[in-house]
């Protein structure tokens, strides 16, 4: 019984908080409706000056825009590649080339290393200080 009550004083609370609002919900819709490019709420109030004004893009923008672009519509296939997928032999042969190359890298790497670890080692015996002037 607790229960029954308690889902009538929801009903009757929820329609008591709803029918005021029930004649301006279509004002309401239509305001709500205003970000949409199709309205005519909303082309009034840009006509009555109101609304955001069209700005014109710059000429740098205009010219590096790219004239006649078609864009592909939904739904339809991407056009066919002009080129093919490589075969199992060109793959093999470019990753014989990529390994080559690395390898060369690699080897060049080593010797600029060992070429900057000599020059930059210290020398046998410590620097000397040069003799000072005799003051004569």
């Amino acid at each position: 019984m607790q229960a029954n009550q308690t889902a009538k004083g929801f009903a009757r609370g929820f329609a008591v908080s709803v029918l005021p609002i029930l004649p301006i919900l279509p004002i309401l819709l239509a305001q709500g409706g205003c970000s949409s490019d199709v309205n005519p709420v909303k082309a009034a109030y840009i006509g009555a000056g109101y609304g955001p004004r069209d700005v014109a893009a710059p000429d740098f923008v205009e010219a590096s825009r790219r004239k006649g672009v078609d864009y592909m519509p939904v739904g339809t296939d991407a056009p066919k590649r002009a080129d093919r997928p490589r075969t199992a032999e060109s793959r093999k042969a470019l990753e014989a080339e990529l390994e080559g190359a690395r390898n060369r890298n690699e080897a060049r790497g080593r010797a600029a290393g060992s070429a900057g670890s000599q020059a930059n080692s210290p020398a046998d015996s410590p620097a000397k200080s040069p003799a000072k002037p005799s003051a004569e």
